[in-house]
Formats: structure tokens, sequence, C-alpha cells
């Protein structure tokens, strides 16, 4: 469990895989209270032939720290951690605000990222009048409720109700202060109007009964890609734990069909 020291935050990372295995390294970044276990599965797969590094962002799992207050400031962590460990090109893969984070390094470093892939996330977070007040509203209430509402809501009808809770009870072990400022975080991220600059191959995949960040969002992204392929599974917006092995299977082909 080997951690790194950014800005007064020991970051938990992990690096598993062959450093000569084929194709660039890939970058596991996990989303909004959640910690770098959602890549179990990937992970296990991906490092029998390949570098495969993930983080848990500062705040989350075991790495500490405060919140960040923009998704650019966590992008630098992750950044750190890659420039620490002499990783200069790589495949980012970001789960819904890992996914901000992955399109924000490829926006500044675009000469580092080989490909990318984003798994249920949105290049800017709209609402309509009646969802933008109800969640406003929503930040009000206890804290405990709050979080448990937002991580109910993520999954698709049917999936089971005690591997909820104790993905409810995870993420409201997070330090509300992180859980907050990395909301606001989100909330105000907004790169729709540049990810045309974003030339290499992206692989976007979604959970067709995604509620927290709905498929047209994504698809009003794609469209303005200049390379994108997009891939809809059965799975609401946690695909990394409702959907693992379609997930894992999808960016495997990704990765070796694609040239």
């Amino acid at each position: 469990m080997p951690q790194l020291e950014v800005d007064g935050a020991r970051l938990t990372y992990d690096d598993e895989g062959p450093r000569d295995g084929a194709g660039a390294p890939l970058v596991f970044i996990h989303g909004w209270t959640a910690n770098r276990h959602r890549w179990d599965h990937q992970l296990a797969h991906f490092s029998a032939t390949r570098r495969v590094i993930r983080v848990d962002l500062r705040g989350h799992g075991e790495s500490d720290g405060s919140g960040r207050r923009s998704i650019a400031e966590l992008a630098g962590d992750v950044l750190a951690v890659l420039d620490h460990l002499k990783v200069e090109r790589f495949v980012p893969v970001g789960h819904s605000m890992g996914g901000m984070i992955a399109q924000t390094l490829a926006l500044g470093h675009p000469d580092r990222i080989e490909r990318m892939v984003l798994v249920n996330s949105i290049s800017r977070m709209t609402y309509s009048r009646g969802r933008g007040l109800l969640m406003a509203v929503s930040t009000q209430v206890p804290f405990k409720l709050f979080v448990a509402t937002n991580i109910q809501r993520a999954f698709a009808p049917g999936y089971p109700r005690e591997e909820i809770k104790e993905y409810i009870r995870t993420s409201a072990a997070t330090p509300r202060e992180v859980v907050m400022t990395c909301y606001g975080a989100m909330r105000s991220f907004d790169v729709l109007d540049r990810v045309g600059e974003i030339r290499v191959p992206t692989l976007m995949i979604h959970g067709y009964y995604d509620i927290q960040l709905p498929v047209s969002q994504m698809l009003r992204m794609a469209k303005a890609y200049p390379d994108a392929e997009v891939r809809i599974l059965d799975a609401g917006h946690e695909l990394p734990v409702e959907k693992p092995e379609e997930l894992t299977s999808t960016i495997d082909r990704f990765l070796t069909e694609r040239p």
C-alpha cells in the first residue's frame, strides 16, 4: 500500500503489473465518495498483461487530506502520483467524477494521453430547474441522509439492497468536508465547449438506467468529441460494481481491437 505526500495529504495508490507490458499504463480514477477498490475487477484482469495504477483521491478511501474545490486540483493530485512513478504516457479510465478528472488531464496534458475511457461521466453538469432545486435543497438535509439518497439512486432497479447499504456505509465514512467540496467541484465542472480539442480515441461507457448523469447528457458530450466510441450497458450509475465483467470486457476490446 504505497503512499505519496502531495500538498499536505498522503495519497494511497496501487501500482501493479509488468512495467514492460503491452500498451501504456492504465490509470483508474474512481468517483465521488468511492475509492480505488471500485476497480478491483479491472485491476485483477489488466495487471496480468500491463501496468495498472489506481489512486484513492484526496480524503477518499485510505488517502487523507481535506477536499479539493475543483476538478483541476484533483487532476493535479493524480498527475503528481504519475510524475512520482515516472509515468509519461498513460490511458486514464475515469468513473463519474473520475471521468471529469480524466478529461481535465487530457485537456491539460494532451501529449501524455494515449487514449481515454470515460465510465458514466459527462463534460458539463446540467440540471432541469426542478432537479437543480432538488439538489440545492438536498445539501441542507442531514449529512448521512444526503449521502444515502445519492448512493441509493445511483444503482439500477433490482440491484441487491444489502450491497447498496454497504456502499452507502463506505461513502458515508468519507469526511463531510471532502464529500461537500467535491460535490461542489462536480457541480461547477464544465469543459463541454473544449472537448473538441481532445483528439485521442475515447471510449464512453454508460449505464442505461443512470439517473445521476443521464445518458442524454453523455450523448451530448459524445457528439462534441472528434473520436468517440459509445457503449450503453444494462446498469445504473455504478457500472464498475454493477456490471464488472461486462465493463472489463468492453474496455479490453477497446484497448486491443481499436488501432
